[in-house]
């Protein structure tokens, strides 16, 4: 027996002049644009073929990769499904396999997060949610090409469509405060102008450092990206020394009240600088790092990029004023460690 979904998806092939079942699916996400594609094909030399695009329906987070759990940023990178949820809490869900090789080297060892899920229910906090008809027709989609046999099925995670000039102008704004990011970004741009270019998943490859590379493709000139040269970014002598700091714990620090708790005091904290943006400046994304130490006290607060040195001034002071947490345990010993956390001031 057929079913709804199947049936559906049938019909929207063939007005599409598209063989079902499709035994390649390719999915990528825009995350500033709240899109998702799904690309199709029939045969390893064909070149995909645009088959839907899905609006994201709730965003967390903001742009850059996902470094540490809680932090409640959507990933960017190159992942694929390796998880189908049938009962899932959000009604149906694909799971990603994040961290992958390059998450594992460049995010917090100690809790680099997990459990990313393509998901029904438009709700979020750090997944990537679609409606729930949406998600039955994608869940049908993948299934059928599982299997078909293809064990990989690539979803790869933009930041921006960077063919679109209002997001491009969007992200480089972004990474005039979050520096850091720009090797990143790029690699993210050369892997979107490869599948448009050759409408073939682009080849990656991670070097030892964690980093992507992937061929160098030139943008066209109209959303040429322009995008900031990456600067050495100073940070301040900390009070620990980094090899005194714990790597990896079995019990994470926790904010009094737990996350919940420790998002509503950086929301509060969000609103309360947006009184110290700079004339003409609507929008800040602020990097901190902090050390929560042995007491669970916050000994150390940095503003790596973002802000401006008056708001950063007093973002690193309601840090070192935050109550005190319950420290991190390794082997039984209350240990130091050092976490990261964005905020995003405006709108």
């Amino acid at each position: 027996m057929i079913s709804r979904e199947e049936d559906t998806l049938q019909k929207q092939f063939k007005a599409k002049q598209l063989v079902w079942p499709a035994r390649f699916v390719y999915i990528r996400s825009f995350k500033y644009d709240s899109e998702m594609e799904v690309w199709v094909k029939n045969k390893q030399s064909e070149k995909y073929k645009l088959f839907k695009t899905y609006r994201i329906c709730a965003l967390a987070g903001s742009l850059g990769p996902k470094r540490m759990a809680g932090d409640y940023q959507v990933p960017e990178g190159f992942y694929y499904i390796n998880e189908f949820n049938p009962r899932s809490l959000y009604h149906l869900s694909l799971g990603l396999n994040y961290p992958n090789a390059s998450d594992k080297m460049l995010c917090d060892l100690s809790q680099p997060g997990g459990d990313i899920y393509i998901h029904g229910s438009c709700v979020t906090t750090g997944c990537i949610p679609i409606t729930d008809g949406q998600i039955e027709e994608l869940y049908v989609l993948a299934a059928h090409a599982k299997d078909m046999g293809q064990d990989y099925i690539p979803v790869h995670i933009f930041p921006v469509n960077f063919e679109n000039p209002k997001s491009l102008a969007y992200l480089n704004r972004f990474l005039a405060n979050f520096n850091e990011f720009v090797p990143f970004e790029k690699s993210m741009q050369n892997a979107f102008y490869y599948f448009e270019k050759n409408h073939q998943v682009p080849p990656v490859i991670v070097n030892a450092k964690g980093e992507y590379v992937i061929e160098d493709i030139t943008a066209p000139a109209q959303t040429k990206s322009d995008m900031p040269t990456a600067r050495k970014l100073y940070h301040p002598e900390q009070p620990i020394a980094e090899e005194e700091l714990a790597v990896t714990v079995d019990k994470l620090p926790a904010y009094p009240g737990g996350n919940p708790a420790f998002k509503l005091f950086i929301d509060k904290l969000s609103v309360d600088m947006v009184k110290e943006l700079e004339p003409g400046q609507k929008k800040a994304f602020i990097l901190m790092e902090f050390i929560i130490d042995e007491n669970g006290k916050t000994i150390f607060a940095n503003a790596i990029s973002g802000g401006n040195d008056k708001m950063n001034e007093k973002i690193e002071k309601a840090f070192t004023d935050m109550p005190l947490w319950a420290p991190a345990v390794r082997q039984g010993k209350t240990v130091p460690i050092k976490l990261k956390q964005n905020l995003m001031v405006g709108s």
